[in-house]
């Protein structure tokens, strides 16, 4: 089980977001975002750290990364990739066993987050609440009907990037909204003139979409 940061609600937690930090850094990434989001007194927050390993683009370097990335390869992602899919899935399923349903959860990802947070909301046999994907693409996107499940075409998907990129190039995205609204996803697309990095009319927007997604059951009908 992946080591987390959970930032428990006031009330009792009937909702959770999971949200996957970037390349090098940690579950500590995020998680001073919480108050700025305004979310509903219920909703739990969980920030998993990466396991360390070599990563090929930096030289070899040991750090905290969801899987290897290949330089000739940037959008390939290959088994480590899986494996921190299936890892952040027992995350999923420790909520589904403290009572959240599936429809309640989100899973958020930036960057390298972004990827698994995408590939593992895309191939679950049931809906989530949403996914939010953050400077970031879809892997290995010629596999994408076969990785894809039916059931995640309900599941809707907030996508942000900097238009200013230098890490994740700007048209990764791009073709990544693209696909996905082919595929029959509803993406909301935001894009912002700034580099590999949230700003706060980003974090705003995030916000916004959340709330919607997540509203207390009494606020809902």
């Amino acid at each position: 089980m992946l080591e987390a940061i959970h930032v428990e609600p006031v009330q009792r937690a009937d909702a959770c977001v999971i949200w996957l930090h970037g390349l090098g850094a940690d579950g500590h990434d995020f998680d001073s975002i919480v108050p700025q989001l305004a979310l509903p007194p219920t909703v739990r927050f969980a920030f998993p750290h990466a396991p360390h390993r070599p990563v090929t683009i930096n030289a070899g370097m040991r750090m905290r990364a969801w899987y290897d990335i290949d330089p000739n390869a940037p959008m390939r992602g290959g088994d480590e990739l899986d494996q921190s899919a299936d890892a952040v899935e027992q995350l999923v399923h420790e909520q589904l066993n403290d009572g959240i349903s599936i429809g309640r959860i989100v899973l958020a990802g930036f960057s390298q987050g972004g990827v698994v947070a995408l590939r593992l909301g895309l191939r679950l046999q049931h809906a989530l609440a949403g996914i939010v994907a953050l400077s970031t693409f879809v892997c290995d996107q010629q596999r994408l009907d076969e990785l894809a499940s039916e059931e995640s075409r309900g599941t809707p998907i907030f996508m942000a990037h900097g238009t200013a990129d230098p890490m994740v190039p700007f048209h990764f995205a791009e073709m990544s909204r693209d696909l996905l609204q082919r595929s029959g996803y509803k993406v909301d697309w935001q894009q912002y003139p700034i580099g590999h990095s949230v700003c706060p009319p980003e974090v705003d927007a995030i916000g916004n979409f959340l709330r919607h997604l997540l509203k207390s059951p009494e606020d809902s009908g």
